[in-house]
Order: structure tokens, then sequence, then C-alpha cells
């Protein structure tokens, strides 16, 4: 079932086996590590998706900090590194199975599979070798149920959406999306071992960001898009329908943002900034919406898809600041537990 993605089974079951061989031969594997050079260890570094990487570990410690209870600051670390090479192995076997598609896309083409410079079989081995090792340091840190939610998250994004739902509809990035909006319930569940609204808050804002975010980049990358067969909303709906469904998702995007003020775990200051900032993630969706003339259309998706970025990373920010320094809502000032990190990351450092 090639629309599915499936077409390469035979090619995954050779690669599971090139990968058992890998690891049966440690010394080997051993001493290739040793003699990597510094463009190898990029390479290797590239197929964790650093970027993506980057913002799972930041909705991930926000949903850490605005949990009420306490985490050792070592455990607290260790479980946010946990989930970082979680996110990590995750981009890592995504990156494996898309290095066919990787390969006829002019953003893609260069990374390490499909130019070459790692093998399938190494990421395989790699992605696979990081997922599990996560789940474990993350069960250990913290609780079991965390590890299992991870573990879910990993399997959520390089089998459901990777394998199957990337190439088989145009709702690719909004089902898929849930897995980029996890990791906040994860960090609760670090703390607490389950979840609840407050962590639902968050996963939903994030949830509804992913459509706009990606549809806009779709707008403007949609030809390559196109070439590698990916049915993204623009090349199977037209760019006239994108545009609605981008709006739609923005005016129930914006008053989601004011969640976490309305469940009371995020105050004045943070409903100032969730207001402002879905005022204008508003303003730049409907810019998108009503211009449909190149060049102002794609200078306009691609405006909405920078800011998307800067939208997201203000809610969460604020959000943490207020929760370190008791600026609002359920927050108050816990000067032992911001003095204990303090002291812990400078004694690291020392």
């Amino acid at each position: 079932m090639p629309a599915l993605g499936f077409g390469n089974m035979a090619v995954v079951r050779d690669e599971f086996v090139k990968a058992g061989g890998a690891a049966v031969s440690g010394d080997t594997h051993g001493a290739a590590l040793s003699t990597m050079s510094t463009g190898e260890i990029r390479d290797f570094v590239s197929l964790l998706k650093p970027r993506v990487m980057s913002l799972v570990v930041f909705t991930a410690l926000v949903g850490l900090i605005v949990t009420p209870g306490h985490v050792n600051p070592v455990l607290g670390f260790v479980s946010i590194l946990a989930i970082a090479i979680g996110a990590g192995a995750s981009g890592c076997l995504n990156m494996w199975w898309d290095a066919d598609i990787d390969a006829v896309m002019s953003r893609t083409r260069d990374r390490p599979i499909p130019a070459g410079r790692i093998m399938p079989g190494e990421a395989l081995s790699f992605g696979m070798m990081l997922a599990g090792g996560s789940v474990v340091v993350l069960g250990l840190a913290s609780n079991w149920f965390a590890a299992a939610f991870l573990a879910f998250t990993i399997f959520f994004y390089a089998v459901v959406y990777s394998m199957w739902l990337k190439r088989s509809t145009p709702q690719n990035i909004v089902i898929g999306g849930a897995a980029g909006a996890f990791p906040p319930m994860i960090g609760e569940a670090v703390v607490t071992g389950q979840v609840s609204l407050d962590g639902l808050a968050l996963f939903l804002i994030i949830f509804l960001w992913t459509p706009p975010h990606f549809w806009a980049l779709a707008l403007v990358k949609s030809e390559d898009y196109a070439r590698a067969g990916i049915p993204m909303l623009p090349n199977v709906a037209g760019p006239d329908a994108t545009r609605f469904q981008i709006l739609l998702y923005t005016l129930i995007l914006v008053p989601c943002g004011m969640l976490p003020f309305i469940l009371g775990f995020g105050g004045a200051v943070y409903a100032v900034i969730a207001a402002i900032s879905g005022a204008a993630m508003f303003v730049l969706a409907w810019r998108v919406y009503r211009h449909r003339v190149e060049p102002v259309a794609t200078r306009a998706a691609y405006q909405l898809f920078a800011f998307s970025i800067v939208y997201l990373f203000l809610l969460f920010a604020t959000l943490l600041v207020e929760h370190l320094f008791g600026l609002g809502g359920r927050a108050s000032l816990d000067l032992p537990r911001v003095v204990e990190l303090w002291q812990w990351v400078a004694g690291s450092l020392s």
C-alpha cells in the first residue's frame, strides 16, 4: 500500500537486520565512535532535529514548572534530558523513514541520510537506542506513567505520523500534531504521575497552533511537497481552502490561548501577553486569507509562519516566568525551590 507509506516494508526488514548486526559488533561500533570526525558528529546531532527538540524541551519544562508539587532539581533535570532524548529519537526515526522523500525536496535533500553521509541502518539503530534509553531513564528519574507517555509519544510520531499519516492524508499535521503537543503533559506527569486540565489546556494550545503554523509553510513550499508526493492541504484542497482552514484554526486558537488564565494557572501578565499576541496572530492569519495574489500572498504566509513561533514562545515563556517569580495566577514565589535549583546549577558548573 504505497499511499500509506508501507511499500518499503522489505527495506524496513533489511534495515532492522543491518541494525541488529551493527549492535552485535560492539567493539567495532565503539572503535568507530572514537574515530568520528566533527562533521560526522554534527550529522548525527542533526538527525535529532535540534530545533524541534528545543521546542519539546521548552514546553515540557513549562509543563513541569507550572504543576504544583516539588521535584528534586537533579531528577527534574534528568527527566527533562530524557524527554529531550526521546524527542531526538523521534526525529531520528522520522528522518530514517523519510529519507526517500527528503532526497527530492530542496529544503531537505542535504540531510545526512539522503546526502549519503549516514547509512540508513546507522540512523535506525541510533534512533532505537535513544528511544529505549530515554524511556528507561525517565521511568527511573520520575515515574513509569511519564515514561509510558513518552514511549507512546515516540511511537505516535515515528509510526502513526511518519509511517502512515504523513503520506496518506492532507490532515497529516492536524492528527500528527498531537505528538508535538504531548510534551507539556509529560512534564506535568513527571511531577504528579498523572495529567490534569492544566496539562490538557497546554496540549490544546499547541495542538491548535500546529495547523496554522505548518500550513502557512506549506503554502510557501507547496511545489516542494508536491514533488515529494506528500499530500499537504494546499496540494490537495488548494491554496484558498488552506487559507480558510488557517483562519478557522486561528480563530479557535486565540481564545484557547486564554485557558491558562481562565483555569487559574496563568496570571494577569499572561492574560495581557496572550491577548496582544493572539490579536497579532489573528491579523496575520486574516492577511493570509485576504491576500491571494503573488508576491504578497507568499510574503503574508511566511510572516504568519515566522510569527507563530514567536506567539507560542511568548505564551509558554510568560507562564514560566510567572511561576518562577510569582507574578500571578496560582504561582507563588517558591524561594527555596529557586535557590535549590540555582545552587545545583552553580555546583554543576564549578
